[in-house]
């Protein structure tokens, strides 16, 4: 396994062929609340695998025990001065937008609490595997502030206008088996397992086109919202783009050589 550190709070790992990469938030003593430093370290980590073609796929995880990420870093945000609030603006909101913007799939490992900026980072990622401890919440009006990850605009995409307005406007915290029925997350596993089963399915990903996976997800995060004539508009713009590209080719005849394909990805 190789590993790069991006900052004292986020580690990059990869294992074999390196088509997927694990995001790893790293400051289990504060169960990963966002400070400034781990902020910056996450947009950091963001740019460098968005510029890296070899990365397919991106598992975001935690390695503190309780939680996945339990938002902003409140002690930090009380010692700041409201012109450092304002000055600090960018850096979290690079964070939370750095996931958004990957090119490639990524997936979210929750475990434990994944409570305000915790969970706006596991929206910000296209699927969202849970284990059964999880505990998920925009618990931020009952702080005085509001969702500023994405949350207000991320949430209802994933279950609707009425539903995110009853879940933002109550602060609510729920438990995985509610959270599934509900879709804020996508699956349920044992307890302990949500890293291995999303890096089990980030792997079924990563073996497809690496080319077609970035024209689908531009595709879907492109046309989501957009009526029925644009988003075909946007669909038929990135099948051009991967219609006439090494992988399409090589998939092709794949398929018809009875063989697994070695995409060139391009």
């Amino acid at each position: 396994m190789s590993e790069q550190r991006f900052g004292g709070f986020v580690a990059v790992r990869r294992e074999g062929d390196g088509h997927v990469a694990e995001l790893a938030m790293d400051r289990p003593k504060a169960m990963n609340a966002v400070s400034t430093e781990m902020a910056r370290s996450i947009g950091a980590a963001c740019a460098a695998l968005a510029a890296d073609p070899s990365v397919r796929v991106v598992v975001l995880t935690s390695t503190a025990e309780r939680a996945f990420c339990v938002g902003a870093d409140l002690k930090e945000r009380n010692s700041l001065s409201d012109a450092e609030l304002v000055r600090q603006r960018p850096t979290t909101r690079g964070a939370y937008g750095g996931v958004l913007e990957l090119p490639v799939p990524t997936i979210a490992a929750v475990h434990g609490f994944a409570l305000g900026g915790g969970f706006e980072l596991a929206l910000a990622c296209d699927v969202i595997v849970a284990d059964e401890s999880a505990v998920v919440g925009l618990p931020e009006v009952s702080v005085g502030v509001i969702p500023g990850g994405g949350g207000t605009q991320l949430l209802p995409r994933r279950v609707g206008a009425a539903r995110a307005a009853e879940l933002i406007f109550t602060a609510r915290r729920v438990e995985a088996a509610e959270a599934l029925s509900l879709g804020l997350v996508d699956s349920v596993v044992a307890a302990g397992q949500d890293r291995a089963e999303a890096l089990a399915l980030a792997s079924r990903m990563a073996a497809n086109s690496p080319v077609g996976l970035r024209a689908a997800k531009r595709a879907l995060r492109l046309g989501h919202g957009m009526d029925l004539a644009a988003g075909l508009e946007i669909e038929d713009a990135a099948w051009r783009t991967v219609a006439f590209s090494g992988d399409r080719a090589e998939g092709v005849a794949a398929f018809n050589e009875k063989r697994k394909p070695n995409w060139p990805g391009e």
